[in-house]
């Protein structure tokens, strides 16, 4: 559900979209994914409803970058799979989240 916000004059709501990253404490194994809701999705990804992750079940978000557009949201997650020196950025920044179980 997005979040709203007011001004005096106009209701806005903000549809958010998200990259996240979820590891599982079991294997070790880390999962990046995009949703508008996330939420909802790291309950999916738990409840075994996501095929992808169901065999590495329990899942912990360690990351997520939030973003207005649906585009800009998809481009950050293709980067993320494609291009390892994107992820290694990534991890380098997360590195201590990385490390918790």
């Amino acid at each position: 559900m997005p979040s709203t916000y007011f001004s005096t004059e106009v209701t806005y709501t903000l549809g958010m979209y998200y990259v996240y990253i979820l590891k599982s404490p079991k294997t070790g194994e880390l999962y990046y994914g995009v949703t508008s809701d996330i939420k909802r999705r790291i309950v999916e990804h738990n409840s075994g409803k996501a095929f992808s992750t169901r065999s590495a079940r329990p899942w912990k978000l360690i990351y997520y970058e939030a973003y207005r557009s649906r585009l800009d949201v998809e481009d950050r997650e293709y980067h993320l799979k494609r291009y390892g020196q994107a992820i290694h950025r990534l991890k380098l920044r997360i590195k201590r989240s990385l490390l918790e179980k």
